[in-house]
């Protein structure tokens, strides 16, 4: 009998070591899921984290619509979307969001001879290529705005995201408020029945797309444009100036956001002369209260290195990074992430 008790007390000492060890790995490692239009960055800043800490940041570029299900359904540690949900959504699901960088959504094409920031689009024009009025290149609506520009007398393939995507958000949402026909007929959202063309799942998906398909027009974040070496589309914006995208009009759009009332902010369509009409935030979807609190502890110490330390990745990649005021707020809106005995999780 005392072999045996011995033996059992063994057993569950290495189980109780196996648990423990079990449970070290589990919060070295986290994961999230959502959208693709901060993937690169994600990937960059979770290579680097665990160069610097060990710790494993597992980001799934699945779609903003995708991102925010999975968040719902606590099947992963946090949440990415580029379309922000309004306050009153937060609440109702118990969720919090705070804003990481902003970027670009540009309009992406594949015309023999034309090269990057040649061709020029107006927002009018851009949705009437998407409802289908416009069908070919040589269209005297695009002539108008391309004059001398030799396009050809060919039909346009119209590409667009065929998953629940933040980018179709910001590019429906632009195309809502420039467009009443688009606004009526179509509407905006992470997902909308397109009138016209083919679907791409992704950022990747559309710029792979964009890429074999002659005589196609797409909409893509400003990474995968640089990344693929795309040719782009200068836009005309509110103040009636064509620019081109960059840091620099992303920047520009995102001047009057105002973020000490809320962090819902939508940024397209902004008046600034030098501000890039498709521009927006992506967000980090996180519940109030937290059932694995530990893991939660290093996601909130993992953004907050993103933060401090990876502003010179995320401007490599032209994303615009938060300034120091708005990453204090944010910062300061991790006091109501806690676990369930009501105790803000630690993330210094």
């Amino acid at each position: 009998m005392f072999k045996s008790r011995v033996f059992c007390t063994g057993r569950l000492a290495v189980g109780a070591v196996l648990l423990a060890a079990s449970v070290a790995v589990a919060a070295q490692s986290v994961t999230g899921a959502g959208a693709s239009f901060p993937a690169p960055l994600y990937a960059k800043w979770a290579a680097d984290y665990n160069k610097a800490t060990g710790v494993q940041i597992n980001y799934q570029s699945v779609g903003s619509g995708a991102g925010i299900k999975q968040v719902d359904a606590k099947t992963v540690d946090f949440g990415a979307s580029d379309m922000p949900l309004t306050d009153q959504d937060l609440a109702a699901k118990g969720l919090t969001q705070f804003p990481t960088v902003m970027g670009g959504v540009i309009p992406v094409v594949n015309i023999q001879g034309v090269k990057p920031g040649e061709l020029k689009l107006d927002g009018q024009t851009l949705a009437h290529i998407y409802l289908g009025k416009i069908t070919r290149w040589s269209d005297a609506a695009i002539k108008a705005l391309n004059p001398g520009l030799a396009l050809p007398d060919a039909p346009i393939a119209p590409v667009s995201r065929s998953d629940g995507s933040g980018t179709t958000f910001l590019f429906t949402n632009y195309l809502s408020k420039v467009s009443a026909q688009w606004k009526s007929e179509v509407g905006e959202g992470t997902a909308v029945k397109w009138p016209v063309g083919v679907g791409g799942k992704g950022n990747e998906g559309v710029a792979a797309y964009v890429g074999r398909l002659p005589n196609s027009i797409g909409y893509v974040e400003y990474a995968y444009v640089k990344q693929n070496r795309m040719s782009y589309a200068l836009m005309r914006n509110a103040a009636g100036v064509f620019v081109a995208p960059g840091a620099e009009t992303f920047k520009a759009a995102a001047a009057d956001a105002e973020w000490n009332k809320t962090f819902y902010q939508v940024l397209t369509n902004q008046a600034g002369k030098g501000a890039w009409p498709i521009t927006g935030a992506t967000f980090i979807l996180m519940h109030k209260v937290q059932d694995k609190p530990t893991q939660a502890a290093v996601t909130l110490k993992f953004f907050n290195w993103a933060y401090r330390e990876g502003d010179k990745t995320a401007e490599g990649l032209d994303y615009v990074t938060m300034p120091d005021t708005v990453t204090e707020m944010i910062r300061q809106s991790w006091s109501q992430i806690r676990d369930a005995s009501g105790k803000a999780i630690a993330f210094q």
